[in-house]
């Protein structure tokens, strides 16, 4: 017994001695190490008082479930909050067309005179919930007179202005706070959708590409636009998140203009967004917080269904706005449902001769592929994986079938391939049904560098990223039963998003070291009890630390 238990014991310290987590914990600091203690028996604390109790109107409540039933009950829990005050570091894998509350959207859109709402369905109270808003800014002369959607003298497809819409919103369908529900829902995924009537990959995709048909129109509009990112940004900084490098989807090749007309070209698009971003450097110079926002550059991209040849309008589209602007195009990807639009080797000419026309002009556009977000093994949106790191893809935006290569998994490691992990995302969408399910322990566990994502937050309602890094904690903690991935692994990963960014050397050295500096007196606190979590949770019995 002696011989086996000794056998044993030398096999697990093996074994964790390849784990990173093992060798950042063998290198922490006391007060993390004391952080580290007090965070993992809060853990432990609040999966026996919240995570193992009844509540109301939830079933099974387990840490790690599906994240739109137990959304209520996290931000409940002292854990969220600290996690709140977190550093997180990079945000590397979001959508612009997905970033901000969907009431603060709809708010927007009801300042803009301009602003019409139309539907082709009658409204009813069974049709509401079927029934998506159609959006749309008007010329002057094309504004109407009419005043509600749900009158019986209402024409199909007539355009209403959006506040007399909302104002004249039939009583028995909620008056206009049942309008502004009704718009929110058509632009957001709730429960019941995810997990019963919308539960394969299939149906939860064609609900999720709506959401986006819906707000469209209202964000790519020049008076919302400015406004939209201010508020991106807003909600980023308040939760700990200092750089940023959105997705934006530039397949419209024009955007409405302040006159109704589609007129505004993507040279514009990109102006508007260096003016909110220099605004709200500024803002944060003169509140002595430069250190808490970075800055942020665009990921140029279009979707999955277009032709070889437009893609090549596309690919030099992005030449000439990096030519232009070279401190906000951070590289190129090609976004949608990778189980039903084209793989990458569909378009593996034009993104050759991409690679060579920037050889050529002497600039460097990386491309940041999606690829592997799919159930798949060995199927076309699979071998997107072997496509993303032929072509040299500086990360790879979701991965979620990369667990399933070997020798992928051996490159991403060797190349400091990082892997944009969404798994609030990846859950919502059907690709893991909780926490549990999900593979990231298997990637961080093998050494593939990860980044923490939130991917189309107003979508799913995980806005900013502490929801993301609490879904993780628990799973890593509780449901993996990991005594070895902590606080101090979300750190690790925190810094890892800066260390993975499109900044420059110099400019990631200055990040870095305001993270760390963040980072510290993030540990500290947690440390002296500042944070307002009770010291004696620190003396109950706890996992340990290996």
């Amino acid at each position: 017994m002696d011989k086996y238990l000794s056998a044993r014991s030398a096999l697990i310290t093996e074994e964790r001695k390849s784990r990173r987590d093992t060798i950042r914990i063998a290198n922490a600091s006391e007060e993390e190490l004391q952080a580290e203690q007090i965070v993992r028996n809060l853990r432990k604390s609040e999966t026996a008082s919240i995570w193992s109790t009844e509540h109301e109107g939830i079933g099974n409540v387990f840490p790690g479930m599906e994240f739109l039933t137990a959304r209520a009950v996290i931000t409940k829990t002292r854990l969220f909050q600290l996690l709140c005050k977190m550093p997180k570091g990079a945000l590397l894998h979001s959508h612009l067309d997905a970033m901000v509350n969907a009431n603060y959207l709809i708010n927007l859109a009801l300042e803009q005179p301009a602003m019409h709402v139309r539907v082709n369905t009658r409204l009813t109270e069974e049709s509401l919930g079927s029934v998506h808003p159609e959006f749309r800014p008007l010329t002057p002369h094309e504004y109407t007179n009419i005043k509600s959607l749900t009158s019986d003298k209402y024409e199909l497809g007539a355009w209403v202005p959006i506040r007399s819409a909302r104002a004249h919103f039939a009583t028995s369908l909620g008056g206009p706070e049942g309008f502004d529900q009704w718009v929110f829902n058509a632009l957001t995924i709730n429960p019941t959708e995810a997990y019963v009537t919308h539960n394969t990959v299939k149906k939860i995709w064609n609900k999720f590409r709506t959401t986006f048909m819906v707000s469209t129109p209202l964000i790519r509009f020049v008076p919302i636009w400015s406004n939209y990112i201010r508020e991106f940004f807003r909600t980023l900084i308040e939760d700990g998140v200092s750089y940023v490098e959105p997705r934006v989807n530039f397949w419209h090749k024009f955007m409405v203009g302040e006159d109704g007309e589609e007129n505004v070209p993507h040279r514009q698009w990109i102006i508007l967004f260096g003016q909110v971003l220099d605004e709200i450097k500024t803002q944060m110079k003169t509140q002595g917080k430069t250190d808490e926002f970075i800055g942020a550059r665009i990921i140029y991209s279009t979707i999955r269904n277009v032709t070889c040849e437009e893609l090549e309008w596309y690919l030099e589209d992005c030449i000439s706005l990096k030519l232009e602007f070279p401190h906000l195009i951070a590289g190129f990807d090609l976004v949608g449902d990778e189980n039903v639009l084209q793989p990458l080797i569909y378009y593996i000419r034009p993104l050759l001769r991409f690679q060579e026309r920037q050889k050529e002009l002497g600039i460097d556009i990386p491309f940041i592929f999606h690829a592997g977000e799919t159930l798949g093994d060995g199927d076309a949106p699979d071998m997107n994986l072997f496509d993303a790191i032929l072509l040299g893809s500086k990360r790879i935006g979701h991965g979620f079938s990369l667990a399933k290569h070997p020798k992928l998994i051996e490159i991403c490691k060797e190349r400091g391939v990082t892997v944009e992990v969404c798994p609030i995302s990846n859950e919502i969408l059907r690709l893991s049904s909780s926490m549990p399910a999900h593979p990231l322990p298997v990637l961080l566990n093998n050494g593939v560098p990860v980044a923490l994502c939130s991917d189309d937050p107003s979508v799913f309602g995980n806005m900013g990223l502490s929801y993301d890094f609490f879904q993780v904690s628990f799973d890593f903690y509780v449901l993996v039963a990991s005594e070895v991935t902590g606080l101090i692994t979300l750190g690790d990963i925190a810094r890892q998003s800066i260390e993975s960014s499109t900044l420059d050397e110099t400019e990631k050295a200055q990040a870095l070291f305001s993270w760390g500096r963040k980072w510290d007196a993030f540990v500290k606190s947690i440390a002296d009890g500042s944070t307002g979590i009770e010291r004696e949770i620190a003396s109950t019995d706890g996992f340990p630390i290996i």
